[in-house]
């Protein structure tokens, strides 16, 4: 029970929740699109975050484009986490695209398809 909910699930799920907020709140970049904070994944040691996040409404260059801009603010997202978190080391934030939105997506739309041809 007690490794259940860890200290490192717990850190994940307050991260993803602030980070969220930064996003919408403070970070104020007309290169970004509408970013979902989908799950944020931190290494044992709490070294470093592994953020995976959905853009939606861009076609697949804006994707990279948006997640490049996050790496390169990176730096920036860390420091306002720092503020907002009560922990003596911040992890190191990496952003990752995650296509499972999209792969989702996609699967919904072939299971539609299926469903009006076995309907004519």
């Amino acid at each position: 029970m007690a490794n259940e909910f860890g200290r490192n699930a717990r850190v994940s799920s307050e991260m993803q929740k602030e980070l969220s907020l930064i996003l919408q709140r403070e970070i104020s970049d007309p290169g970004l699109g509408f970013i979902t904070i989908n799950e944020v994944v931190v290494t044992k040691d709490l070294a470093v975050a592994k953020v995976y996040v959905t853009v939606l409404n861009v076609d697949v260059a804006g994707k990279r484009a948006n997640v490049k801009r996050l790496n390169e603010l990176a730096p920036v997202i860390r420091h306002a986490l720092a503020k907002r978190m009560r922990l003596r080391h911040i992890s190191e934030l990496r952003f990752y695209y995650d296509d499972s939105f999209d792969t989702g997506m996609r699967v919904a739309e072939l299971l539609s398809g299926l469903n009006k041809s076995t309907e004519e």
